[in-house]
C-alpha cells in the first residue's frame, strides 16, 4: 500500500491500526480502522473548526500516495518571520520549562534568547527598558502557546478566525 521504508510508526489496537508514515516531504498520520489490503482506503473528514485543514491533509496524503510531490497549500507553511518567532517562543520554552525552570528570571531569558549579544542592563535600567517590556510579552506568549494557541497554529489560517 505505501513504501516500507515510509512507515515511522506501525501499532495495531483494538480500534485499529494506527501509521505515521513519511513522504512527500511530510508527515502523515493515519488510523485504519479496517486493516484489509483489498478494502480502499476512504478519508472520514470532522466538518469542524479545522476542515480545511483536513482535506488539505486529506489531499496531500492522496497526491503522495499517486506519486506526486504533494506540497503543502499556500497559507499553510508559516513565513520566515512567523518561523523565527515560533522557534524563539519555543527556545524559551525550553529554557523556563529546562533544569533550571525555576530560577529562570526574565533577565535570564533576554540575555540568553532574545538579546544574546548585547549587554541587558540591570536593577532600575532594566525595569525601565523596552528590552524587558518585549522579553516580557515573548514570555506570555510562549505561554499562551504551550496552554493551547499551538492549535491555531495548526489550523492554518481559517482556524486563526475569531
Amino acid at each position: 500500500m505505501w513504501p516500507a521504508h515510509s512507515v515511522a510508526a506501525d501499532q495495531t489496537l483494538p480500534d485499529g491500526r494506527h501509521l505515521v508514515l513519511f513522504g512527500g516531504g511530510e508527515w502523515h498520520r493515519l488510523w485504519l480502522r479496517i486493516d484489509d489490503p483489498g478494502v480502499p482506503l476512504a478519508s472520514l473528514i470532522l466538518h469542524d473548526g479545522l476542515v480545511d485543514l483536513r482535506r488539505a491533509a486529506a489531499g496531500r496524503l492522496d497526491s503522495w500516495r499517486g506519486g506526486a510531490t504533494g506540497r503543502a497549500p499556500a497559507g499553510f507553511l508559516p513565513t520566515a518571520y512567523q518561523a523565527h518567532r515560533l522557534g524563539t517562543m519555543l527556545a524559551i520554552l525550553d529554557l523556563m520549562q529546562g533544569p533550571e525552570g525555576g530560577g529562570v528570571t526574565s533577565h535570564d531569558v533576554a540575555r540568553r534568547i532574545i538579546y544574546p549579544g548585547l549587554s541587558v542592563g540591570r536593577g532600575a535600567e532594566w525595569k525601565s527598558s523596552s528590552e524587558r517590556r518585549r522579553t516580557q510579552r515573548l514570555i506570555e506568549e510562549a505561554r499562551a502557546l504551550m496552554q493551547g494557541g499551538y492549535r491555531a497554529l495548526l489550523a492554518g489560517p481559517s482556524g486563526r478566525q475569531k
